[in-house]
């Protein structure tokens, strides 16, 4: 291998730094975890890891140099908080435009070639097959949050103009999600209790909590302003901004693409927001209705 520069070894050294970090977020994981499969696999990842960060330490001569344990603190508090999946594959997320560096040193690093085939495929593919009980009841969450933002979010709207009393609209947005978030709860059990699933309990729990929360955010803007039009104006905005959360947390949890989902949950809520916006405004008129 030729002389190295001073701004390849500093490449090189940040390359091995970030492996070493990374292989401490996975080996602090697999302490925890307490499925013997996902062990298994983050230990494997670790190790491997490891082993790209010693091809970078060679690279540089045999210097070494420590993983950030600030980032490794970080990610690892991502990981069991927000999910392993999800956390590690936010931290792999480099990965995308760390390949692309590593290609940049290809000509003169000997073995990168390898080192990329293992970013692209293998640690991937490992995460892909943690088994994580966060992730399964994911499609109850969705139902929960996609019904709430639709059902509330029209009543409220339609509310809105029809009322345009913000207190009168909080009460009826509070009575109105509270209501659909026992229904909604229930009949995700039912549902799951039909279909034989065990843990019908839980898939309803994680409904009605997801359509609660979502409740709660959208009322508030009602108790926060006077003017009805802008507790509407940032009730839309809370709406937006929920769909753009959890759409970023499937898009990295599940590898789905984000702006196809965020697009058709956003133009659902909104568009049947306008409608029932609507429709207050033709109740009003036509009942003679004055709050």
């Amino acid at each position: 291998m030729e002389q190295l520069s001073p701004e390849l070894r500093a490449k090189l050294l940040k390359f091995q730094r970030s492996e070493r970090t990374e292989a401490i977020v996975y080996k602090r994981l697999a302490k925890q975890c307490k499925s013997k499969k996902n062990c298994e696999i983050l230990k494997q990842i670790a190790a491997d890891e490891l082993r790209h960060a010693e091809f970078w330490r060679n690279a540089v001569g045999g210097e070494t140099v420590e993983g950030d344990s600030f980032r490794a603190y970080w990610w690892s508090f991502v990981s069991r908080f927000l999910g392993i999946t999800f956390g590690l594959r936010l931290m792999e997320g480099g990965e995308g435009s760390a390949q692309k560096i590593y290609a940049g040193v290809s000509d003169t690093v000997p073995g990168v070639d390898i080192i990329i085939a293992d970013e692209e495929e293998h640690e991937q593919t490992l995460i892909g097959i943690l088994d994580e009980k966060k992730l399964e009841y994911v499609g109850s969450i969705v139902l929960g949050l996609n019904d709430a933002l639709v059902e509330l979010t029209g009543a409220l709207a339609g509310f809105s103009f029809a009322i345009q009393n913000t207190r009168l609209i909080a009460l009826l947005g509070v009575i109105t999600g509270v209501a659909a978030t026992l229904s909604m709860a229930a009949s995700e059990y039912l549902s799951n209790r039909a279909d034989g699933n065990k843990n019908a309990l839980t898939a309803s729990t994680y409904t009605g909590i997801a359509y609660l929360i979502t409740v709660v955010l959208l009322v508030t803007p009602y108790f926060l302003f006077e003017n009805y039009l802008h507790a509407l104006g940032t009730m839309i905005g809370i709406v937006l901004f929920v769909i753009a959360a959890f759409t970023f947390y499937l898009s990295v949890a599940k590898n789905e693409k984000f702006w196809d989902r965020f697009g058709e949950m956003a133009a659902i809520s909104i568009g049947v927001a306008a409608l029932s916006f609507g429709i207050g405004v033709a109740a009003r008129l036509w009942l003679g209705v004055e709050v």
